[in-house]
């Protein structure tokens, strides 16, 4: 498969990831995103030139085990949130499950017989069942910025949600060095290995 079409497949899963944070935020009270015209599913609202396009194109030529990168994330005043500490949690969840939702939705079309009669289908839907399993599994991370990190925040007793918090400026080194070091890799890959074949992705 080209790595433009590997690169369009991911930035489409990163889109479905983002709306969903920003759809979940409006439900629950904040209207941030669908004011500033991000909800929506227009691949030029959601571009970020690093983490949508450089960096996924860097992995991808590298050969990386892993596919990974961000979009221009979307808007939400947690303030503004019926219940802040509460839903916190559950803007921070809607990505990752979005993601998760879709990768079995993309498994089904695994199980019809014309499509699966054609490796270019079967490789694209595979393709795409992985990109929305490692955002999903990645962004789970409990590492600031990640939408683990949200969750945590959100469940954690008050004071100790701050402390957290202050490591957030930092969160990226961090991922970096992790990467780096393999250990991300060796986290999210078996977890993303063991989901797939629960989906009926043959490798």
């Amino acid at each position: 498969m080209s790595v433009l079409l590997s690169l369009c497949i991911f930035f489409f899963a990163v889109i479905i990831h983002e709306y969903s944070h920003g759809w979940v935020a409006w439900k629950l009270g904040d209207s941030t995103a669908r004011f500033m015209g991000r909800l929506t599913l227009n691949p030029l609202a959601h571009i970020d030139p690093i983490g949508t396009i450089f960096l996924p194109l860097i992995l991808i030529m590298t050969h990386s085990p892993v596919l990974f990168g961000w979009a221009k994330p979307v808007p939400v005043d947690f303030f503004n949130l019926n219940n802040p500490k509460r839903d916190m949690v559950w803007v921070g969840l809607a990505g990752p499950a979005a993601n998760l939702i879709f990768a079995i939705l993309l498994s089904l079309l695994l199980k019809i017989p014309f499509l699966t009669a054609s490796y270019f289908a079967v490789s694209v839907i595979t393709t795409a069942i992985m990109a929305n399993l490692v955002l999903a599994v990645f962004n789970l991370l409990p590492i600031p910025p990640l939408d683990g990190s949200r969750v945590a925040m959100g469940l954690l007793p008050y004071h100790l949600s701050a402390e957290y918090a202050k490591i957030e400026p930092y969160g990226f080194i961090i991922i970096f060095a992790l990467l780096w070091i393999g250990a991300i890799n060796t986290i999210i890959w078996p977890i993303v290995i063991s989901l797939a074949r629960l989906l009926g992705v043959n490798f």
